[in-house]
């Protein structure tokens, strides 16, 4: 294969996973079909399967994908120069309240959309989905442990522990929100984060 052909593969091979993105953190896993991610793709069905063994293979790659991307994002804002540690950690759970609140999350809840669904359809999904939250949780345990480190953080709560527990609060309110129409499940996330962090209102 030379060089242009596996350049004009992984573009395709991208397509197909920015659409299935973009439509499945709107619908969900099962209520969506491979003809409706391909049309919105512009790729024939046929190829489908050069990329992707199956729809259940699709989707790992779509998790693995989505976490990529959303860790990648969490690392630079914790890496922000202007921000102290505990600046840094409110911030990304203000972020979360705002971009994943019950209208359109622009593919950002993706794994609140599909985690419930897939954990029960698919091993290889739920795998990919522990890994994705064991790093987010990792991340959020280290801006604690440095922000103790530090001495910008005071907290009662062993770090590891507490990153899980935090992780947990809003991963629930997501879910909430969504049931709810309604943020005040953030509003009331953001206000126990504050508390736990020992940060002011």
């Amino acid at each position: 294969m030379n060089k242009t052909t596996a350049q004009k593969n992984a573009g395709t091979r991208q397509n197909i996973l920015d659409a299935g993105y973009r439509i499945m953190a709107a619908k969900g896993f099962s209520a969506v079909g491979l003809n409706e991610i391909l049309t919105a793709a512009s790729v024939p069905k046929g190829s489908f399967y050069n990329y992707f063994s199956s729809k259940e293979a699709f989707g790992e790659a779509l998790l693995d994908y989505y976490f990529e991307d959303y860790l990648a994002e969490m690392m630079a804002l914790f890496a922000r120069e202007d921000l102290t540690v505990p600046q840094r950690l409110m911030e990304y759970f203000r972020q979360w309240r705002d971009n994943q609140s019950f209208g359109d999350c622009q593919g950002k809840c993706l794994a609140v959309k599909l985690g419930a669904e897939v954990a029960d359809l698919s091993e290889a999904m739920r795998k990919s989905l522990r890994r994705g939250t064991a790093a987010i949780t990792q991340n959020i345990a280290a801006a604690i442990k440095a922000g103790v480190a530090e001495g910008s953080l005071k907290v009662t709560n062993d770090p590891d522990a507490l990153a899980q527990s935090l992780y947990q609060l809003w991963l629930g309110a997501s879910v909430m929100v969504k049931i709810m129409r309604d943020t005040q499940p953030f509003d009331a996330a953001l206000s126990t984060t504050e508390k736990l962090l020992n940060q002011p209102a």
